[in-house]
């Protein structure tokens, strides 16, 4: 009797294991937009609601960075979380909204992309599912610009999901509607409320399918993710060998200005400061918030994280692979009083030293603001490393 007990209560426990082995973990889609008078983002509120009508599915919302900070814009579209480039990697799939300029995407939704070479080269967003929609005042050259928004995407590799013709059983053609074969758009400038009904079913419609694609594709990128953390984990990662797979190339390390060294090192610490010297010029000069945008300050700091990195291969002795752990980063940034956002900047530093040094490029952080730095560099950072 205690034999068969034991024998069922052993396969019960063997079933939940296989069952929690097996569950899911929640897919996490990013529906990213450029909108100005609010119709473009209540297209996205629509995607957002169909891809979370898939199972186990989150969708958020976000804007990228206004080209001009002046720019007036829709109340509800101001208080959107600014999206970084670096965090694209992150979501499991991207819904891509933007109005129709001129046949194309919109500038800003451009000026975005543009800052997107790290993520090319590192083949970042490599397999992802995308989408697109778009918002067009008299409809005109609606489908060239989603083909447009295609081939940025298509340059970083991601797997584009149409909408065919899903939406079009219940489509309303008694008026104009924005439906298409490539994404759902709306016809801004056309009589009546906008978009249309129909407009937002089609949005909801391609949310889901993005949704269901993600969903499915996700387990294959996790097969990837943990053979990644596999080899890293037994300390086989070469650290100039992930420089040239990633097209990243060191500056050479800046000089010294004054009466101290480039770097010290002490009880196998490397202690290091740089600013955002690019060519013997401050990158991008200024403050945050006022005459520096964030994703100039953005760039800057993945410049200032080079010259971090070149200095600390002269304190390596030319072998980066000598590094043991980055232990602490520390980004100072000349920003106004107001400004908030210190951490997203700070982010292209971390994002970098991940990339290049894998598991060993995990650290501490603190990102603090400042009244002015030195020769009105947008940041400074402060970086102790461990060597062997």
């Amino acid at each position: 009797m205690k034999k068969q007990l034991l024998v069922l209560l052993t396969a019960v426990l063997i079933g939940f294991g296989v069952n929690a082995q097996v569950k899911p973990s929640e897919t996490n889609v990013m529906v990213l937009i450029h909108s100005q008078n609010g119709g473009t983002y209540k297209m996205a509120k629509a995607m957002a609601e169909g891809i979370q009508e898939y199972p186990n599915t989150k969708a958020t919302i976000k804007r990228v960075p206004s080209i001009n900070a002046k720019e007036k814009l829709n109340a509800e579209v101001e208080k959107l979380p600014i999206a970084t480039i670096e965090e694209l990697a992150n979501y499991d799939g991207i819904a891509f909204g933007s109005p129709v300029h001129f046949a194309n995407i919109s500038a800003d939704m451009n000026y975005f992309f543009s800052k997107s070479i790290p993520l090319w080269t590192s083949r970042a967003l490599e397999g992802k599912p995308a989408t697109v929609f778009m918002s067009a005042g008299s409809g005109a050259g609606k489908e060239a610009a989603i083909l447009s928004f295609w081939n940025i995407l298509a340059s970083h590799g991601m797997v584009i999901v149409p909408t065919g013709i899903m939406g079009t059983a219940t489509l309303d053609k008694s008026v104009p509607q924005g439906n298409t074969p490539f994404g759902a758009t709306s016809l801004t400038g056309s009589v009546g409320t906008r978009p249309s009904a129909s407009e937002l079913n089609l949005a909801k419609e391609q949310g889901k399918a993005l949704a269901r694609v993600a969903s499915g594709l996700k387990n294959t990128e996790n097969v990837k993710e943990v053979k990644t953390t596999s080899v890293e984990s037994k300390g086989s990662i070469d650290v100039n060998k992930t420089l040239k797979d990633n097209n990243i190339v060191l500056p050479e390390a800046p000089k010294p200005v004054g009466n101290y060294v480039p770097y010290t090192i002490s009880n196998n610490k490397v202690y290091i400061n740089q600013v955002a010297l690019k060519e013997g010029k401050i990158l991008n000069p200024g403050k945050v918030g006022a005459t520096v945008t964030d994703e100039q300050a953005k760039e800057a700091t993945y410049q200032t994280m080079l010259n971090v990195i070149a200095v600390l291969k002269e304190a390596c002795g030319g072998d980066l692979n000598k590094v043991k752990q980055c232990v602490q980063l520390t980004g100072y940034f000349n920003t106004t009083p107001e400004y908030t956002q210190h951490a997203g900047i700070m982010n292209s530093a971390s994002n970098l030293t991940a990339l290049v040094f894998g598991e060993k490029g995990k650290h501490a952080r603190a990102t603090i603001g400042a009244a002015s730095l030195p020769i009105n560099s947008v940041v400074e950072i402060q970086a102790i490393f461990e060597i062997e």
